[in-house]
């Protein structure tokens, strides 16, 4: 009776979604179509399951009042005002970006990671350095790809101060003059520090909170750059290339969602890795049959040398015969 009580008062969620997603497919031929199709996908191994999925509360959309109807193909249903995000279609587009990403890092291409929310900033940050990957977590300056040549400048700059520091011209500023570089060089680190190692435009954007972030899917969407993303009930997926349907708020599914792309990119990097190293095997295997024939040819020397010398015994056997017939003739 608890448990009926909690799931009324949208406390025990798990035990309300799990009911609903068993009284979904009755009466609903083209849904249940859906399923099946989504089924047959994700018995083909997926990188994370249904229970995970609803264990980080993935599945929890915005009010149903703030909805953007674009995003009716994803949502499942509507409990208490709030509308609720179909897990099954979750993973397979958690699947399908994974694959990308995993491809794009394979071949040795940026993915630029953009989050500025509270709750989601730290998480991204950490996992995008895990992987050697940029990632903008403070403020998204505008023009950051557009009119990327100046932010380069930008950056430029922050490495002069930082050798100015180790070359000691620093230390004969002035006191005031120090005081303006060091606030400086602080505001450059914090906006730009962490993409200082981008000496070129990403191939690729992932993004929590697209509302939030609409300048820099615009941006991206002008240069043609795909747009990976994590897009709440409330957004338009138009603009995206890879609609990732998830909850954007909470720091449980961002950390979810982001820890299976970061894996993704790091099976990417690693078998780039052993891509070098066999092309390296090959290129020394391909090296040394040119020194087998060198050595080759020294040992055939001798042989040419010797065969004089086996002809020797022939020419000498018929003055041996010689004194022989002469003893018959006497």
């Amino acid at each position: 009776m608890k448990i009926a009580v909690a799931a009324e008062n949208f406390g025990d969620r798990k035990v309300r979604y799990s009911g609903l997603m068993k009284r979904a497919p009755k009466g609903e031929g083209k849904r249940l179509k859906g399923y099946l199709e989504t089924r047959k996908i994700i018995n083909k191994m997926p990188r994370t399951t249904f229970q995970e999925l609803l264990d980080a509360g993935v599945h929890f959309g915005h009010l149903a009042r703030k909805w953007n109807p674009k995003m009716a193909p994803y949502i499942f249903d509507q409990k208490n005002g709030i509308h609720i995000i179909d897990l099954h279609k979750t993973v397979v587009k958690i699947d399908e970006a994974a694959e990308a990403m995993k491809e794009l890092a394979r071949s040795g291409r940026k993915i630029l990671f953009v989050a500025t929310k509270k709750q989601a900033k730290e998480i991204v940050s950490e996992k995008a350095t895990s992987v050697n990957m940029p990632s903008i977590t403070e403020r998204w300056a505008g023009g950051m790809l557009t009119n990327f040549p100046t932010i380069r400048k930008a950056i430029k700059k922050m490495n002069t101060i930082d050798k100015m520091k180790e070359d000691g011209t620093f230390d004969k500023l002035a006191k005031r003059e120090r005081l303006q570089v060091t606030r400086q060089r602080e505001r450059l680190e914090r906006n730009l520090g962490s993409i200082k190692d981008m000496s070129r435009l990403p191939s690729a954007l992932f993004v929590v909170d697209i509302q939030k972030e609409a300048n820099a899917v615009k941006e991206a969407n002008r240069l043609n750059i795909p747009v990976f993303a994590m897009v709440d009930t409330c957004c338009d997926p138009t603009p995206i290339d890879y609609v990732i349907p998830a909850n954007d708020d909470a720091a449980k599914s961002v950390e979810l969602v982001v820890d299976i792309l970061c894996k993704a990119i790091q099976e990417g990097l690693n078998e780039r890795k052993l891509e070098k190293e066999k092309e390296a095997v090959a290129e020394e295997s391909m090296a040394a049959p040119t020194t087998k024939k060198l050595r080759s040819r020294k040992s055939a020397k001798p042989v040419e040398v010797e065969a004089p010398a086996e002809e020797k015994p022939k020419e000498e056997a018929p003055k041996a015969e010689a004194p022989a017939a002469e003893e018959k003739a006497e």
